[in-house]
């Protein structure tokens, strides 16, 4: 599927109109849904943050998607990355007659009460991008977060020619996404690139936590040639604003050039590669997410089911032991690619 939007500035307001989408349905009430609704049943969404431009696009495609596709949605929440708030916002969802939810929780350990109470009351979860440790799940919509460890791997170790010192900037370990990214870089590095040191960096995907571990890093390791940033949402500004702070910001090709590998596909990560500041990124599909989570969240509503196998959309269902995958493609992007336009981060805002 082609993305549809260009560049925009992702802002915590893009989050707010997102409750202007549709009205809330009184539980149990066929003829209130019907009213609120036209019948079709509701569906409640949960965005997990607004602090990332990630995050903050794939906010703009649901809006998109739910509007062009006539969904029965109810306000749509924001948890925050607090999985707190994310109970209290499901919560909202049981009150006012949900009939599925999208969800895409950040700390992956700690859902799985919510999914089971729900599971409990028939409501069918998709989760986006995170795939739930415990509680049942209708799908999971996610790309293969291991091979965004591994063509990053692959990508910086022929860059270096096996030999160097690599920070990696990791995710929460408590999202199986930042264990997912972590555990496939090092496996690859150990396994292909034995002379390349990896200094591991926790951050729980803030920047300034992996801004200022950078800083003693480099430090330490004034030889440092390479970085791995498992969100280049979070990750990129504060990064190539330090490097360039300490006079590291060489080009591509240029000596000194420290090699960067990203993940999200974010229109500024685009342009840091057009730049030579940074050499590549793995493209998480924003609008696919989007897309195929209304697609699920609508189906589950309707009573649908789905079984392993190809998809019609080049895609692979997996079973899970709590559910189903779909898993999307995350492609590699480079100088050679990076001005494809089947790339949602060149169209954002179209």
């Amino acid at each position: 599927m082609k993305a549809r939007s260009s560049r925009i500035m992702a802002t915590a307001a893009a989050v707010v109109v997102l409750a202007g989408l549709a009205t809330a349905c009184n539980r149990g009430s066929d003829s209130a849904a019907s009213a609120s609704g036209g019948g079709k049943p509701a569906i409640g969404i949960d965005l997990p943050r607004a602090d990332s431009d990630f995050w903050n696009s794939y906010a703009q495609y649901i809006k998109q998607d739910a509007t062009s596709e006539g969904l029965n949605t109810l306000p749509v929440s924001n948890s925050q990355n607090d999985v707190t708030k994310l109970v209290a916002n499901v919560q909202v969802f049981q009150n006012t007659g949900a009939k599925a939810i999208v969800m895409a929780p950040q700390d992956t350990g700690a859902v799985a009460s919510t999914l089971d109470n729900l599971a409990a009351k028939k409501i069918p979860v998709v989760s986006v991008d995170t795939r739930p440790d415990k509680g049942d799940v209708y799908m999971v919509v996610r790309a293969d977060n291991k091979a965004y460890g591994s063509k990053a791997c692959e990508f910086l170790g022929k860059q270096l020619g096996g030999k160097g010192k690599v920070a990696e900037f990791q995710g929460s370990l408590s999202s199986i996404n930042g264990r997912d990214r972590s555990e496939a870089f090092a496996s690859c590095m150990k396994e292909k690139f034995p002379g390349i040191q990896v200094i591991e960096l926790a951050t729980d995907w803030k920047g300034d936590v992996a801004s200022a571990k950078l800083q003693s890093t480099l430090t330490a390791n004034p030889d440092l040639n390479g970085i791995y940033m498992q969100a280049g949402g979070a990750f990129l500004q504060p990064t190539l604003a330090l490097l360039q702070q300490k006079g590291l910001l060489k080009p591509v090709g240029q000596p000194g050039h420290i090699a960067i590998v990203s993940n999200d596909g974010i229109p500024q990560e685009f342009d840091a590669i057009r730049k030579g500041d940074i050499d590549a990124t793995v493209s998480q599909p924003a609008d696919l997410y989007a897309k195929y989570a209304l697609y699920y969240a609508k189906a589950a509503a309707e009573g649908k089911t789905f079984q392993p196998g190809a998809t019609d959309h080049e895609s692979t269902i997996i079973q899970l032991p709590n559910g189903l995958e779909d898993q999307l493609s995350a492609p590699l992007v480079t100088k050679d690619n990076v001005d494809d336009k089947a790339l949602w981060g060149n169209n954002v805002g179209n």
